[in-house]
Protein backbone atom coordinates (compact mmCIF):
# COMPACT_ATOMS: atom_id res chain seq x y z
CA UNK A 1 0.00 0.00 0.00
CA UNK A 2 0.91 3.25 -1.02
CA UNK A 3 2.02 6.12 1.82
CA UNK A 4 -0.97 8.62 2.11
CA UNK A 5 -0.28 12.02 2.03
CA UNK A 6 -0.43 12.90 5.60
CA UNK A 7 2.44 9.79 6.03
CA UNK A 8 4.79 11.57 3.28
CA UNK A 9 4.35 15.19 4.22
CA UNK A 10 5.41 14.64 8.22
CA UNK A 11 8.07 12.79 6.37
CA UNK A 12 9.80 15.53 4.05
CA UNK A 13 8.22 18.52 4.93
CA UNK A 14 8.90 20.55 7.55
CA UNK A 15 6.08 22.65 8.29
CA UNK A 16 5.77 26.63 9.55
CA UNK A 17 5.49 27.90 12.85
CA UNK A 18 5.08 24.50 14.30
CA UNK A 19 6.87 22.06 16.83
CA UNK A 20 6.65 19.01 14.57
CA UNK A 21 6.67 16.51 17.38
CA UNK A 22 3.17 18.06 18.37
CA UNK A 23 2.15 15.82 14.99
CA UNK A 24 2.48 12.81 16.93
CA UNK A 25 -0.74 13.46 18.68
CA UNK A 26 -2.21 16.32 16.53
CA UNK A 27 -2.50 14.89 12.90
CA UNK A 28 -1.44 17.32 9.94
CA UNK A 29 -4.57 17.78 8.25
CA UNK A 30 -4.41 16.84 4.14
CA UNK A 31 -5.91 19.08 2.21
CA UNK A 32 -6.48 17.77 -1.87
CA UNK A 33 -9.20 20.98 -2.64
CA UNK A 34 -10.29 24.01 -2.31
CA UNK A 35 -14.04 25.43 -3.35
CA UNK A 36 -14.60 28.79 -2.14
CA UNK A 37 -14.62 29.08 1.79
CA UNK A 38 -14.79 25.26 2.05
CA UNK A 39 -11.31 23.16 2.24
CA UNK A 40 -11.57 19.89 1.37
CA UNK A 41 -9.65 16.68 2.44
CA UNK A 42 -8.29 13.91 1.13
CA UNK A 43 -10.86 11.69 2.36
CA UNK A 44 -13.14 13.84 1.64
CA UNK A 45 -14.06 15.75 4.95
CA UNK A 46 -15.26 19.57 4.11
CA UNK A 47 -13.67 22.12 6.84
CA UNK A 48 -14.72 26.07 6.66
CA UNK A 49 -12.22 27.95 6.62
CA UNK A 50 -12.41 30.08 9.10
CA UNK A 51 -8.72 32.76 8.85
CA UNK A 52 -8.89 32.44 5.05
CA UNK A 53 -5.71 30.24 5.15
CA UNK A 54 -3.19 32.76 7.45
CA UNK A 55 -5.60 35.95 5.95
CA UNK A 56 -4.99 35.47 2.53
CA UNK A 57 -7.94 33.82 0.50
CA UNK A 58 -10.03 36.90 0.62
CA UNK A 59 -12.94 35.37 -2.46
CA UNK A 60 -12.12 31.94 -0.97
CA UNK A 61 -10.49 29.06 -2.63
CA UNK A 62 -10.81 28.18 -6.44
CA UNK A 63 -12.33 31.93 -7.28
CA UNK A 64 -12.91 31.20 -11.41
CA UNK A 65 -12.19 34.76 -11.99
CA UNK A 66 -8.56 34.41 -10.50
CA UNK A 67 -8.34 30.95 -12.21
CA UNK A 68 -9.58 32.51 -15.99
CA UNK A 69 -6.92 35.45 -15.30
CA UNK A 70 -3.91 33.51 -14.70
CA UNK A 71 -4.81 30.94 -17.50
CA UNK A 72 -4.81 34.33 -19.59
CA UNK A 73 -1.97 35.68 -18.20
CA UNK A 74 -0.21 32.53 -19.03
CA UNK A 75 -0.55 32.50 -22.68
CA UNK A 76 1.33 35.60 -22.96
CA UNK A 77 4.36 35.91 -19.88
CA UNK A 78 4.91 33.99 -17.16
CA UNK A 79 7.70 35.76 -16.07
CA UNK A 80 10.68 38.33 -16.45
CA UNK A 81 13.13 40.04 -14.28
CA UNK A 82 12.17 43.74 -13.62
CA UNK A 83 15.56 44.90 -13.48
CA UNK A 84 16.11 46.57 -16.79
CA UNK A 85 12.88 45.34 -17.94
CA UNK A 86 9.06 46.03 -17.25
CA UNK A 87 5.94 44.17 -18.16
CA UNK A 88 1.84 45.05 -18.39
CA UNK A 89 0.48 43.49 -14.83
CA UNK A 90 3.54 45.35 -12.91
CA UNK A 91 2.83 48.72 -14.45
CA UNK A 92 -1.18 48.46 -14.19
CA UNK A 93 -1.10 47.13 -10.63
CA UNK A 94 1.30 49.83 -9.56
CA UNK A 95 -0.55 52.57 -11.23
CA UNK A 96 -4.48 51.43 -9.69
CA UNK A 97 -2.83 51.23 -5.90
CA UNK A 98 -1.41 54.45 -6.09
CA UNK A 99 -4.72 55.42 -7.36
CA UNK A 100 -6.44 53.87 -4.28
CA UNK A 101 -4.24 56.05 -1.96
CA UNK A 102 -5.36 59.23 -4.06
CA UNK A 103 -1.63 59.49 -5.75
CA UNK A 104 -0.49 60.25 -2.26
CA UNK A 105 1.90 56.89 -2.94
CA UNK A 106 2.46 56.71 -6.26
CA UNK A 107 5.65 54.23 -6.31
CA UNK A 108 5.21 50.64 -5.64
CA UNK A 109 8.19 48.65 -5.34
CA UNK A 110 7.40 44.89 -5.50
CA UNK A 111 9.01 41.46 -3.64
CA UNK A 112 7.26 38.28 -2.27
CA UNK A 113 6.01 38.16 0.97
CA UNK A 114 4.95 40.33 4.07
CA UNK A 115 7.85 39.73 5.58
CA UNK A 116 9.89 41.40 2.76
CA UNK A 117 8.13 44.54 2.52
CA UNK A 118 8.66 45.23 5.99
CA UNK A 119 12.45 45.00 5.20
CA UNK A 120 11.92 47.13 1.95
CA UNK A 121 10.43 49.86 4.00
CA UNK A 122 12.47 50.02 6.65
CA UNK A 123 15.53 49.72 4.61
CA UNK A 124 13.85 52.43 2.18
CA UNK A 125 13.02 54.89 5.18
CA UNK A 126 16.85 54.90 6.19
CA UNK A 127 18.70 55.05 2.81
CA UNK A 128 16.73 57.57 1.95
CA UNK A 129 17.56 59.48 5.12
CA UNK A 130 20.57 58.87 4.90
CA UNK A 131 20.55 60.04 0.98
CA UNK A 132 19.38 63.51 2.22
CA UNK A 133 21.88 63.84 4.52
CA UNK A 134 21.02 62.38 7.94
CA UNK A 135 22.56 58.92 8.48
CA UNK A 136 22.44 59.08 11.97
CA UNK A 137 18.53 58.83 11.77
CA UNK A 138 18.74 54.77 11.00
CA UNK A 139 16.67 53.34 14.26
CA UNK A 140 12.90 52.46 14.42
CA UNK A 141 10.41 52.38 17.18
CA UNK A 142 7.33 50.04 16.53
CA UNK A 143 4.26 48.94 19.03
CA UNK A 144 4.60 46.63 22.54
CA UNK A 145 3.65 43.25 21.26
CA UNK A 146 4.23 44.15 17.94
CA UNK A 147 4.73 41.54 14.53
CA UNK A 148 6.09 42.74 11.18
CA UNK A 149 7.50 39.28 10.12
CA UNK A 150 10.26 36.29 10.86
CA UNK A 151 13.14 37.59 8.33
CA UNK A 152 15.86 39.21 10.59
CA UNK A 153 15.08 42.72 9.83
CA UNK A 154 11.45 42.11 9.94
CA UNK A 155 11.85 40.60 13.54
CA UNK A 156 13.81 43.73 14.92
CA UNK A 157 10.42 45.67 14.96
CA UNK A 158 8.85 42.46 15.98
CA UNK A 159 8.18 42.44 19.81
CA UNK A 160 6.65 39.07 20.48
CA UNK A 161 8.88 37.14 22.48
CA UNK A 162 8.11 33.74 20.75
CA UNK A 163 9.35 34.98 17.22
CA UNK A 164 11.89 37.44 18.74
CA UNK A 165 14.04 35.66 21.76
CA UNK A 166 15.63 33.09 19.60
CA UNK A 167 17.20 35.15 17.34
CA UNK A 168 17.81 37.72 19.46
CA UNK A 169 21.60 37.53 19.17
CA UNK A 170 21.20 38.28 15.60
CA UNK A 171 18.66 41.01 15.80
CA UNK A 172 19.23 45.12 16.03
CA UNK A 173 16.40 45.23 18.30
CA UNK A 174 14.00 48.55 17.60
CA UNK A 175 12.39 50.57 20.49
CA UNK A 176 8.61 50.24 21.59
CA UNK A 177 6.08 52.46 22.43
CA UNK A 178 2.79 51.64 24.40
CA UNK A 179 0.25 49.72 22.57
CA UNK A 180 -2.82 51.83 22.28
CA UNK A 181 -4.52 48.16 23.09
CA UNK A 182 -8.32 48.83 23.84
CA UNK A 183 -8.09 46.08 26.34
CA UNK A 184 -6.45 48.02 28.57
CA UNK A 185 -8.93 50.26 29.12
CA UNK A 186 -10.28 51.02 32.85
CA UNK A 187 -13.59 50.89 33.29
CA UNK A 188 -15.77 52.67 31.71
CA UNK A 189 -12.89 54.76 29.97
CA UNK A 190 -13.31 54.74 25.69
CA UNK A 191 -10.64 53.17 23.64
CA UNK A 192 -9.97 56.71 22.30
CA UNK A 193 -8.33 57.61 25.64
CA UNK A 194 -6.15 54.91 25.47
CA UNK A 195 -5.01 55.50 21.98
CA UNK A 196 -4.47 59.02 23.51
CA UNK A 197 -2.12 58.11 26.64
CA UNK A 198 -0.31 55.60 24.13
CA UNK A 199 0.03 58.56 21.84
CA UNK A 200 1.40 60.69 24.20
CA UNK A 201 4.21 57.48 24.90
CA UNK A 202 5.11 57.91 21.27
CA UNK A 203 5.48 61.80 21.23
CA UNK A 204 7.86 61.43 24.26
CA UNK A 205 10.19 59.11 22.81
CA UNK A 206 10.75 61.22 19.47
CA UNK A 207 11.19 64.10 21.41
CA UNK A 208 13.77 62.80 23.35
CA UNK A 209 15.66 60.42 20.53
CA UNK A 210 13.67 61.89 17.44
CA UNK A 211 17.00 63.01 15.70
CA UNK A 212 18.09 59.15 15.46
CA UNK A 213 14.64 57.75 14.31
CA UNK A 214 13.98 56.81 10.92
CA UNK A 215 10.39 55.54 11.13
CA UNK A 216 7.79 54.63 12.94
CA UNK A 217 6.01 51.15 12.08
CA UNK A 218 2.26 50.39 12.78
CA UNK A 219 -0.25 47.55 12.09
CA UNK A 220 -3.16 49.81 11.60
CA UNK A 221 -5.93 49.47 13.94
CA UNK A 222 -5.48 45.56 14.65
CA UNK A 223 -2.62 44.28 16.00
CA UNK A 224 -2.86 40.89 14.54
CA UNK A 225 -0.71 38.52 15.83
CA UNK A 226 -0.91 40.10 19.40
CA UNK A 227 -4.23 38.41 20.02
CA UNK A 228 -5.98 40.77 17.80
CA UNK A 229 -5.45 44.29 19.69
CA UNK A 230 -8.00 46.23 18.02
CA UNK A 231 -7.80 50.17 18.61
CA UNK A 232 -9.31 53.03 18.07
CA UNK A 233 -8.38 55.75 14.82
CA UNK A 234 -7.60 58.63 17.17
CA UNK A 235 -3.98 56.87 17.81
CA UNK A 236 -3.28 56.87 14.09
CA UNK A 237 -4.19 60.62 14.07
CA UNK A 238 -1.82 61.26 17.06
CA UNK A 239 0.88 59.42 15.40
CA UNK A 240 0.43 60.70 12.01
CA UNK A 241 0.88 63.88 13.37
CA UNK A 242 3.66 63.43 16.02
CA UNK A 243 5.81 61.66 13.16
CA UNK A 244 5.42 64.73 11.07
CA UNK A 245 6.47 67.26 14.32
CA UNK A 246 9.68 65.11 14.54
CA UNK A 247 10.57 63.99 10.44
CA UNK A 248 10.36 60.05 11.12
CA UNK A 249 8.66 58.38 8.68
CA UNK A 250 5.09 56.40 9.57
CA UNK A 251 5.29 53.17 7.72
CA UNK A 252 1.85 51.37 7.75
CA UNK A 253 2.14 47.55 7.45
CA UNK A 254 -1.09 46.96 6.03
CA UNK A 255 -0.21 43.14 5.13
CA UNK A 256 -2.71 41.79 7.13
CA UNK A 257 -5.42 44.07 7.73
CA UNK A 258 -5.36 46.05 4.00
CA UNK A 259 -7.25 44.57 1.43
CA UNK A 260 -10.68 45.28 2.47
CA UNK A 261 -10.11 43.47 6.20
CA UNK A 262 -11.21 46.39 8.27
CA UNK A 263 -13.76 47.41 6.28
CA UNK A 264 -12.06 49.99 4.21
CA UNK A 265 -9.43 48.91 1.62
CA UNK A 266 -6.56 50.54 3.11
CA UNK A 267 -7.44 50.50 7.45
CA UNK A 268 -5.54 53.71 7.48
CA UNK A 269 -8.00 55.35 5.96
CA UNK A 270 -10.78 55.25 9.12
CA UNK A 271 -8.55 57.61 10.82
CA UNK A 272 -8.20 60.18 7.46
CA UNK A 273 -4.27 59.96 7.18
CA UNK A 274 -1.95 58.91 4.73
CA UNK A 275 1.78 57.32 5.42
CA UNK A 276 4.34 57.56 4.03
CA UNK A 277 5.14 54.01 3.29
CA UNK A 278 2.56 51.18 2.89
CA UNK A 279 3.34 47.70 2.85
CA UNK A 280 0.97 45.28 1.03
CA UNK A 281 1.03 41.60 0.87
CA UNK A 282 -1.70 38.52 2.06
CA UNK A 283 -4.82 39.21 0.55
CA UNK A 284 -3.57 41.51 -2.53
CA UNK A 285 -3.23 38.32 -4.54
CA UNK A 286 -6.63 37.04 -3.95
CA UNK A 287 -4.46 34.17 -1.90
CA UNK A 288 -3.24 32.61 -5.10
CA UNK A 289 0.50 33.71 -5.59
CA UNK A 290 3.43 35.66 -2.87
CA UNK A 291 3.18 38.93 -3.65
CA UNK A 292 3.94 41.57 -1.56
CA UNK A 293 4.02 45.61 -2.54
CA UNK A 294 5.77 48.99 -0.95
CA UNK A 295 4.12 52.22 -2.02
CA UNK A 296 5.77 55.10 -0.54
CA UNK A 297 5.66 58.94 -0.96
CA UNK A 298 7.21 61.03 -3.89
CA UNK A 299 9.88 62.45 -1.90
CA UNK A 300 11.21 59.14 -0.47
CA UNK A 301 11.37 58.57 -4.29
CA UNK A 302 12.89 61.65 -5.07
CA UNK A 303 15.41 60.84 -2.41
CA UNK A 304 17.40 57.99 -4.54
CA UNK A 305 16.83 59.45 -7.52
CA UNK A 306 20.45 60.05 -8.46
CA UNK A 307 23.61 59.05 -11.01
CA UNK A 308 25.47 57.77 -8.45
CA UNK A 309 24.10 54.03 -7.92
CA UNK A 310 24.92 53.87 -4.67
CA UNK A 311 22.27 55.75 -4.23
CA UNK A 312 19.86 53.61 -5.73
CA UNK A 313 17.60 51.94 -3.68
CA UNK A 314 19.45 48.14 -3.38
CA UNK A 315 17.34 45.58 -2.87
CA UNK A 316 16.15 43.07 -5.19
CA UNK A 317 14.87 39.02 -5.73
CA UNK A 318 14.33 36.99 -8.67
CA UNK A 319 11.07 37.05 -8.53
CA UNK A 320 10.31 40.66 -8.30
CA UNK A 321 7.02 41.77 -9.66
CA UNK A 322 6.32 38.58 -10.96
CA UNK A 323 3.56 38.90 -13.99
CA UNK A 324 1.28 35.70 -12.53
CA UNK A 325 1.16 37.16 -9.22
CA UNK A 326 0.12 40.92 -10.29
CA UNK A 327 -2.27 39.80 -12.80
CA UNK A 328 -3.92 38.03 -9.83
CA UNK A 329 -3.84 40.76 -7.86
CA UNK A 330 -5.39 42.81 -10.93
CA UNK A 331 -8.21 40.25 -10.83
CA UNK A 332 -8.84 40.51 -7.14
CA UNK A 333 -9.08 44.31 -7.55
CA UNK A 334 -11.69 43.65 -10.36
CA UNK A 335 -13.49 41.46 -7.73
CA UNK A 336 -13.81 44.52 -5.57
CA UNK A 337 -14.70 46.40 -7.72
CA UNK A 338 -17.34 44.32 -9.78
CA UNK A 339 -18.81 42.69 -7.08
CA UNK A 340 -19.00 46.35 -4.20
CA UNK A 341 -17.00 44.22 -2.11
CA UNK A 342 -16.39 46.66 0.48
CA UNK A 343 -20.34 47.40 0.68
CA UNK A 344 -21.03 44.10 1.07
CA UNK A 345 -18.58 43.12 4.10
CA UNK A 346 -20.73 46.06 5.91
CA UNK A 347 -23.50 43.38 5.68
CA UNK A 348 -20.96 40.02 6.12
CA UNK A 349 -19.63 41.92 8.84
CA UNK A 350 -22.82 43.13 10.78
CA UNK A 351 -24.13 39.31 10.46
CA UNK A 352 -20.98 37.78 11.98
CA UNK A 353 -20.92 40.18 15.06
CA UNK A 354 -24.69 39.37 15.74
CA UNK A 355 -23.85 35.60 15.42
CA UNK A 356 -20.82 35.81 17.77
CA UNK A 357 -22.92 38.20 20.54
CA UNK A 358 -25.37 35.49 20.46
CA UNK A 359 -23.37 32.40 20.83
CA UNK A 360 -20.72 34.44 22.98
CA UNK A 361 -21.34 37.75 24.92
CA UNK A 362 -23.07 36.08 27.56
CA UNK A 363 -20.27 32.93 28.14
CA UNK A 364 -18.45 32.79 31.50
CA UNK A 365 -15.34 32.57 30.42
CA UNK A 366 -15.16 34.93 26.71
CA UNK A 367 -13.40 37.97 27.39
CA UNK A 368 -13.80 41.13 25.30
CA UNK A 369 -15.65 40.21 22.87
CA UNK A 370 -14.28 42.69 19.91
CA UNK A 371 -14.97 43.10 16.07
CA UNK A 372 -13.33 45.87 13.31
CA UNK A 373 -15.33 45.11 10.12
CA UNK A 374 -14.05 41.16 8.92
CA UNK A 375 -12.06 40.67 11.71
CA UNK A 376 -13.70 39.61 14.86
CA UNK A 377 -12.38 37.41 18.13
CA UNK A 378 -12.39 37.04 21.82
CA UNK A 379 -10.03 36.23 24.39
CA UNK A 380 -10.60 32.94 26.78
CA UNK A 381 -10.13 33.49 30.29
CA UNK A 382 -8.03 30.57 31.86
CA UNK A 383 -6.83 29.11 29.19
CA UNK A 384 -4.06 26.89 29.32
CA UNK A 385 -0.64 26.86 27.39
CA UNK A 386 -2.32 24.43 25.22
CA UNK A 387 -5.41 26.00 24.61
CA UNK A 388 -4.40 26.85 21.30
CA UNK A 389 -3.84 23.51 19.97
CA UNK A 390 -6.79 22.35 21.72
CA UNK A 391 -9.10 24.23 20.36
CA UNK A 392 -7.81 23.79 16.74
CA UNK A 393 -8.15 20.16 16.73
CA UNK A 394 -12.04 20.30 18.40
CA UNK A 395 -12.54 22.86 15.57
CA UNK A 396 -11.51 20.71 13.40
CA UNK A 397 -13.91 17.88 14.94
CA UNK A 398 -16.35 20.48 14.26
CA UNK A 399 -15.71 21.13 10.57
CA UNK A 400 -13.93 24.86 10.68
CA UNK A 401 -9.97 26.02 10.31
CA UNK A 402 -10.03 28.19 13.54
CA UNK A 403 -6.55 28.63 14.77
CA UNK A 404 -6.43 30.34 18.02
CA UNK A 405 -3.78 32.97 19.23
CA UNK A 406 -2.24 32.18 22.42
CA UNK A 407 -6.25 32.40 24.06
CA UNK A 408 -7.56 34.54 21.97
CA UNK A 409 -9.99 32.73 19.34
CA UNK A 410 -10.08 35.07 15.92
CA UNK A 411 -12.31 34.91 12.72
CA UNK A 412 -11.06 36.44 9.47
CA UNK A 413 -13.28 34.60 7.25
CA UNK A 414 -13.55 35.06 3.32
CA UNK A 415 -15.24 37.69 2.09
CA UNK A 416 -17.84 35.09 0.37
CA UNK A 417 -18.93 33.50 3.34
CA UNK A 418 -23.09 33.49 3.28
CA UNK A 419 -25.38 33.25 6.49
CA UNK A 420 -25.77 30.02 6.82
CA UNK A 421 -22.09 29.42 6.14
CA UNK A 422 -21.19 32.49 8.52
CA UNK A 423 -23.70 30.50 11.14
CA UNK A 424 -21.79 26.88 10.97
CA UNK A 425 -18.80 28.74 11.34
CA UNK A 426 -19.92 30.51 14.76
CA UNK A 427 -21.75 27.05 15.87
CA UNK A 428 -18.67 25.20 15.53
CA UNK A 429 -16.42 27.81 17.22
CA UNK A 430 -18.92 27.41 19.97
CA UNK A 431 -18.44 23.54 20.24
CA UNK A 432 -15.30 23.67 20.00
CA UNK A 433 -15.27 26.37 22.87
CA UNK A 434 -17.34 23.92 25.03
CA UNK A 435 -15.72 20.88 24.36
CA UNK A 436 -12.19 22.27 25.25
CA UNK A 437 -13.55 24.28 28.34
CA UNK A 438 -14.89 20.81 29.15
Amino acid sequence: MSASLLERSLAAVWHPCTQMKHHETLPLVPVTRGEGPWLVTEDGRRLLDGISSWWVNLFGHCEPRINAALRNQLEHLEHAMLAGFTHPPAVELAERLGALTGGALGHAFFASDGASATEIALKMSAHSWRNRGFPDKNRFLCLENSYHGETVGALAVTDVALFRDAYAPLLRQAGTVSTPDARRAAPGEPPSDVARRAADSLEARLAAEGSHIAAFIVEPLVQCAAGMAMYDPEYLRRARTICNRYDVHLICDEIAVGNGRTGTFFAHEQAGIRPDLLCLSKGISGGYLPLSIVLCRNDIYRSFYDDDMRRGFLHSHSYTGNPLACRAALATLDIFESDEVLAANHTRAALLGTLLAEAFAAHKAVRHLRQRGMIAAFDVAGATSDFPRRFFAAALEAGALLRPIGNTVYFMPPYVMNEPELRALVEAAARALDTVLA
